[in-house]
């Protein structure tokens, strides 16, 4: 998104107007597949899709409308909701970020080897049309009709939900009930923190939801990704191809927390299909457990990258510590950072978890970490010398002061006021 604070009362696609190149033509479709950077991380091929391709798995894309017809999600969208009063069932696509969504969850491409594979294949598409409109912004441009959207998903068989848009002001009681409601009939949701480098954007901030941050091939955090306590994962986001609305053969290139949602429900749709008896909860566990270390080695969970790099491969191989424990939501009692119901620290997850010791990532490759190898120690050292210093001083600092107010931003339970 465009804007440079949030407006009350609209609801924003995450991927805002970050798209470029929106029309593609036969020969660039061809390459389409080669230039899908995340599958080659992830080794979809060889360590993810032999495991799991997503059968008998819906998710819900809430979203702009899915271009059923595109040649690369033919079959996979089964007919959905229009909320936006113009009487479709959904698969129909005025702006073309629903159909992009769509396809990087479950595009099953076309042809020899061309158009965009989705991570989870062979997952239906469930489209629920919103009221979103595109200029500089993609904005509402009416009732968003947020709960009903999510109570429609979920009674309408979604065991993913996938909300790649954000709306700063989404916190009234009925988007609340709306998510409890979903969160109660275990299914597994998913959204964007946004595009602003600023706080967590609802519905991601809603304790309970998997808050998906966006990083590039270097697996740095996107510097319009937005951070805060509530980000969950971070997944592929800059760069993404996928598909588009102008024709069937329309492809899009974009970068922003929507793709990055997308990738993080395909694989909680991978997981459901590889263990249908799992709840929402342990899926959730599984995802934030496996997820890869950062490569700034920073420790987890943090603001920027949440639990870690989510790791389709790992999220999908034998965790009996996480299948045999709590079956609830990981993520009910997350901080709120925007002034809703706070608890003291972010969620807590099983013992073993790899994403602070996994140094290979398991399923997304080295090119996160092989970077630069050298030049990060010594980023690493010096930050490190850094940090001891600003302790030493804060220490003196704190044997000089009296006292301050909870409210004092210097205070560890400070945390910075509504935007």
């Amino acid at each position: 998104m465009a804007s440079s604070r949030p407006v009350r009362g609209m609801a924003v696609l995450a991927v805002g107007a970050l798209v470029w190149g929106l029309a593609a033509g036969p020969a660039v479709a061809d390459n389409i597949r080669d230039q899908q950077w995340a599958l080659k991380a992830y080794k979809a091929d060889t360590d993810v899709w032999p495991v799991s391709q997503g059968d008998g798995v819906t998710v819900a894309v809430m979203d702009s409308g899915v271009l059923a017809d595109h040649q690369d999600l033919s079959g996979q969208v089964i007919a959905g909701a229009d909320l936006t009063g113009d009487g479709t069932d959904g698969r129909i696509d005025s702006l073309g970020h629903g159909t992009g969504m769509a396809s990087l969850i479950a595009g099953h491409g076309h042809g020899d080897q061309s158009g965009v594979m989705g991570l989870a294949p062979k997952a239906r598409i469930l489209p629920i049309r919103l009221s979103l409109q595109g200029s500089d912004d993609f904005s509402a441009s009416g009732d968003l009709k947020f709960p009903d959207a999510l109570r429609y998903a979920v009674d309408h068989g979604a065991k993913v939900v996938n909300m790649s848009f954000v709306d700063s002001m989404r916190t009234s009681r009925e988007d609340r009930a709306a998510i409890n409601y979903a969160v109660s009939r275990d299914v597994v949701l998913v959204a964007g923190t946004g595009n602003l480098g600023s706080v967590v954007s609802y519905p991601a901030a809603f304790p309970g939801v998997v808050a998906v941050g966006a990083i590039d091939r270097q697996g740095n955090v996107w510097e319009k990704s937005n951070r805060g306590p509530e980000v969950s994962l971070v997944a592929p986001g800059v760069g993404i191809y996928s598909a588009g609305n102008k024709s069937t053969s329309d492809y899009r290139y974009a970068s922003g927390t929507s793709d990055a949602t997308a990738y993080v429900s395909a694989i909680a749709a991978l997981v459901r299909s590889k263990y249908p008896a799992l709840s929402a909860g342990q899926v959730i566990r599984r995802m934030i457990t496996s997820a890869a270390a950062p490569p700034d080695h920073s420790q987890v969970p943090n603001d920027r990258y949440g639990y870690g790099i989510a790791s389709p491969s790992k999220a999908l191989a034998a965790n009996p510590a996480v299948d045999g424990g709590p079956t609830e939501n990981p993520l009910l009692t997350r901080v709120e950072s925007q002034g809703g119901p706070e608890s003291a620290s972010p969620a807590p997850v099983p013992d073993g978890r790899s994403a602070a010791s996994g140094a290979s990532g398991g399923g997304v490759p080295g090119w996160l970490y092989g970077a630069g190898g050298g030049v990060l120690v010594l980023i690493v050292l010096g930050v490190a010398v850094l940090v001891r210093r600003a302790r030493r001083a804060e220490q003196r600092r704190r044997a000089a002061a009296v006292s301050y107010p909870q409210s004092h931003p210097g205070h560890p339970s400070h945390q910075e006021p509504r935007r």
